[in-house]
Formats: structure tokens, C-alpha cells, sequence
């Protein structure tokens, strides 16, 4: 699947299982293993698990095999592997926590 179209599918079903203030990081040129992030917010560790089981389901049925899923167990911060998107579904406060939108930020002026 063509990464835009990735992009589209996963915003939809982050939609569908009502993930919150979802963002797209491009990290194409600051990362080796992804070309983009998707960082969504989830109320409860069982909306964390829902949603990134959701995603992992319906990716799975479109033909798009995660390459891996971590951190289920504790389900406060769930990354789901999609290879040229890596996406991560966060309690507010592990996303607050880490801050991946200022850890993977382009520097001021940076040409994408």
C-alpha cells in the first residue's frame, strides 16, 4: 500500500475507535526506521489496547501485515510497526511524558 494511502487508512481507523489529537510526525532524512510517526491519544489502558487492536485488525484485512506490535501488556503506550509508518497509541500521560512531538521535531528551517 502506497504510504499516503497507509496514512489515510490509519487516520480513518484512529477515527473509528475515537483515538484523540492524533498527529502525523514526517521523520523522512531524522529516522532509519520509519518514514512517518502517527502518535494518537487513548483515555484508559483499555482504550489503548482496543484501538491498537482495532488497527491491527483492519490493517491485517487490507493486506498490510504489522511487522510488530509492543507494549500490550501494560497498554499505557501501544507501538504498532506498519514498516513505512510506525504509529503509537498513548495514555495522555505517557504522551506527555515522552513527548514524541519535540523529541522527533525538525529543527527550525529544516528542508523536508
Amino acid at each position: 500500500m502506497e504510504t499516503q494511502n497507509l496514512l489515510t487508512e490509519i487516520d480513518g481507523l484512529l477515527a473509528d475507535m475515537k483515538a484523540k489529537d492524533v498527529q502525523v510526525l514526517d521523520v523522512r532524512g531524522l529516522s532509519s526506521v520509519t518514514d512517518y510517526m502517527v502518535i494518537a491519544s487513548a483515555t484508559s489502558t483499555r482504550h489503548v489496547k482496543a484501538v491498537a487492536d482495532h488497527l491491527t485488525e483492519q490493517m491485517k484485512r487490507r493486506g498490510t501485515q504489522p511487522l510488530g506490535v509492543e507494549g500490550q501488556e501494560a497498554s499505557e503506550w501501544v507501538l504498532v510497526d506498519l514498516g513505512d509508518v510506525v504509529v503509537h497509541v498513548m495514555q495522555p500521560q505517557a504522551r506527555a511524558f515522552y513527548d514524541l512531538e519535540r523529541l522527533w521535531a525538525r529543527p527550525e528551517g529544516a528542508v523536508q
